[in-house]
Formats: C-alpha cells, sequence, structure tokens
C-alpha cells in the first residue's frame, strides 16, 4: 500500500548526497553531505535570502549532475512549488525560457550567467515581447554574473525584481556568497555574505583583506552544510588537504574575491586559475567581463602561458558564425581590455577557436586548457561535455611565438 509509508529515523548527519567535483584537473572528490545540515541551509537561503513563500513558483535552469538540482528540489521543504525543464535554454527559440515564466508563473527564476550574457547577444527584450507579471527574483551562478549583465536585466528583462548574483558550489551544496530582497543591489556585486557563514577575505599571510583588496575566500568557523566526509577518505585525508591545508583551521574555499564598500562581494576568478603576469596576481572574471561586451565574441577562455621564466595572458576566442579573428578585432580586445582593467590584464596572445570546453554543469575549465597548452595530463575527461574541444589547443604554433 503506497499510502502506508514507514519512517526510519535517522542521525542528524546521515548521508543524504553524493556529489562529485568536475575532476578535470585531479582525481575527483566524492563529497558526502549530510541530511539535516543541507536541510537547514537551504531552507536559509530559500526563505530568508530568497523569501520563499508557500505561494511560489521556483525553477532554476540545472543539470540533474548539478548542485543547483539539490537545491532546487529542497524548496519542496518550504511547501513551493518547482518547475523541471528537460532542454536546451535556447530551444526552440532563444526566448524559451521567457516563454517558460509566463506559462507557469514562475516567481522565482534562476539560471547560469552566461544564459544571461546569451540573451543579450541575441539581441533578446523580454520585456516587450513577454509579460513577466510573476517574476519577482532572477538569480544568477556558475560564474561571475558581470556588470554589463546587470544593466542588461534592469533594462531589458524588468525593472522591479531582484536580481541576484550568487556563488558556493559542490563543496557545501549551497551558497557563501548570495541575495537578499531586503538589501540594494549593486552592479556586479553579490549582495552579502550567506546568514551564519563567518566569510573572510584573507591575504595569503591569513590576515584579513582590506576593502577593496583581494584575497581568498574563507570561512573561519563551522557551518551546516560541510560535508560529513569524502567516500572512500577512510582517514579524511583528503578532506582536510581539500579545505583546511591554506590556512590552519581555515575552511579556504578557492575563490577569488574581494569586499566592497556596500558591503557586497565581488568574485574575480578561480583562486587556482588566477593569472600572475610579472607576479602581479589578476582574476579572469575581470578579463571575461570585458570579453563578453564584444558583439563579435560569443564565448572565451583564459589562461596564464608560462613563457621565458614568467607567465604571459593567452586568451582564447569562439566568434559568430563566419567571423575570423583579425588584427582589427584583435586591437578592439586588447583596447576593451585595457580601457577598464589594467596594461597587466591585456592578453599577450589573442587565439580564435572553434570551441571552448565545459562540464556537463557548463563551467568553462580554465585548468584543463592550461594542461594542454603545456603538454601536461588532463585527468577525467569524462567530466567534460566536449571533451573533444581540448584537442583544438593541443600544440598551437602561435604560442611558441612572442
Amino acid at each position: 500500500d503506497a499510502s502506508d509509508i514507514d519512517f526510519e529515523r535517522l542521525p542528524f548527519d546521515h548521508p543524504v548526497y553524493i556529489l562529485y567535483s568536475s575532476g578535470t584537473t585531479g582525481r575527483p572528490k566524492c563529497i558526502t553531505h549530510g541530511a539535516g545540515g543541507t536541510l537547514i541551509q537551504h531552507q536559509k537561503e530559500h526563505v530568508l535570502h530568497c523569501n520563499l513563500r508557500r505561494s511560489d513558483r521556483i525553477f532554476f535552469y540545472t543539470t540533474c549532475g548539478w548542485m543547483m538540482w539539490n537545491w532546487l528540489v529542497t524548496a519542496l521543504a518550504a511547501g513551493a512549488t518547482i518547475v523541471l525543464y528537460e532542454g536546451s535554454p535556447f530551444h526552440p527559440s532563444p526566448a524559451a525560457m521567457f516563454d517558460l515564466i509566463d506559462e507557469a508563473g514562475i516567481t522565482i527564476f534562476g539560471t547560469g550567467a552566461k544564459a544571461i550574457a546569451g540573451w543579450e547577444k541575441a539581441g533578446l527584450v523580454p520585456r516587450e515581447s513577454h509579460q513577466l507579471n510573476t517574476l519577482v527574483t532572477m538569480l544568477s551562478t556558475g560564474s561571475p554574473l558581470a556588470p554589463e549583465s546587470f544593466d542588461y536585466v534592469y533594462r531589458e528583462i524588468k525593472q522591479n525584481l531582484c536580481l541576484s548574483s550568487i556563488s558556493g558550489g559542490t563543496d557545501i551544496v549551497s551558497c557563501f556568497l548570495l541575495g537578499c530582497v531586503t538589501l540594494p543591489v549593486h552592479r556586479g556585486e553579490l549582495q552579502c555574505a550567506g546568514l551564519g557563514m563567518k566569510v573572510k577575505i584573507l591575504r595569503d599571510d591569513g590576515s584579513v583583506a582590506d576593502i577593496g583588496e583581494t584575497g581568498e575566500l574563507c570561512c573561519t568557523l563551522p557551518f551546516p552544510s560541510m560535508p560529513v566526509f569524502f567516500w572512500g577518505d577512510e582517514d579524511g585525508s583528503r578532506y582536510r588537504s581539500a579545505y583546511f591545508e591554506t590556512f590552519p583551521d581555515t575552511w579556504a574555499h578557492g575563490d577569488f574575491v574581494l569586499r566592497t564598500e556596500n558591503e557586497g562581494y565581488v568574485i574575480l576568478g578561480r583562486s587556482d586559475a588566477t593569472l600572475n603576469p610579472g607576479g602581479v596576481r589578476i582574476g579572469t572574471a575581470e578579463i571575461y567581463r570585458q570579453v563578453d561586451t564584444l558583439d563579435e565574441v560569443l564565448e572565451s577562455v583564459c589562461i596564464g602561458q608560462d613563457w621565458r621564466d614568467d607567465v604571459r595572458v593567452v586568451l582564447f576566442v569562439r566568434l559568430r558564425d563566419g567571423l575570423e579573428l583579425d588584427d582589427e578585432l584583435r586591437d578592439r580586445i586588447r583596447k576593451a581590455i585595457r580601457r577598464n582593467t589594467t596594461p597587466r590584464h591585456v592578453p599577450a596572445k589573442i587565439v580564435q577557436v572553434a570551441s571552448i570546453p565545459r562540464t556537463v554543469s557548463g563551467k568553462i575549465v580554465e585548468l584543463a586548457v592550461r594542461n594542454v597548452v603545456h603538454g601536461r595530463p588532463v585527468s577525467n575527461l569524462d567530466a567534460l561535455a566536449n571533451p573533444g574541444a581540448l584537442e583544438l589547443y593541443r600544440e598551437l604554433p602561435e604560442l611558441d611565438e612572442d
């Protein structure tokens, strides 16, 4: 009888999810999350940060292999209705997601930052083509949301909504930095740290970075959704190595971040993918933000190439169909980057490629590209949605030249 269910009482930290890191540069982490901590963390983020209520219909464009699916499913605990979708967000037209918002009456809508940039490049103006009467909150994650994408959302989608860029990851199946409906939205910033999360931005020596100074995103006290263990990590050594080797008794998350005068945050890229030209540490996200403003460029990936006892910045770009990278476009790309960042951000080399390698959850794999460029092995190609794309970066003659 399906109505006769036996509910077994289990420990608070009983395993509920096993999630895998991408593993593109090493053996994947087999991250095991506990039921109680995951539930508390998600309820906090849904109800207190997103203002999720029983009357809401919440959607996040995600595959079942991305932690945002787990995050979305927990919305049922608040009594909300979840909306699921299978297929491309740009099929049968680039406006497919806005059709869904109107059709399903979605109130809280989530997607990847690249989708928002894609809508802008496609010339969508949803405020004119759709009603969007139910939409009150838009969430963005997967990569840093560019300031220009904030402009686009409020200019061309809807003015009276809360646009929240959020960031966390598989490791915590939740967020360190996210939005808040009672706080102002500042262009290019994540609004706040999660409630109950002792987030600090630390310098390499472990001291707290000043406002506007870049550093490592860390958490100095325990929090509910820490993994209970890594599966198969009998002595806990892999767990400790993954998060606690950089700073004693402090979780180092691997993001390169600064805190703003607005008490918000800006993510500049992954710590292990930051660039070091001339010994100065800069984030890849700062470069992507400028490149994304150019209509000719659909997407890009940036790495640091070891070159003559230093590191030089190399930018790979995928252009619109039929376009070729010429000196004029290279010059405009460099000028856009120099104008809005610093001379150190300007790529020494800009190379056109036919495809950008990504994980199955859509994230660009900078470290895998860097390994291929340097002739190093790439582990766990199964984590990539398009592993064959890595061959486009192997033994490029342009990268053997000054």
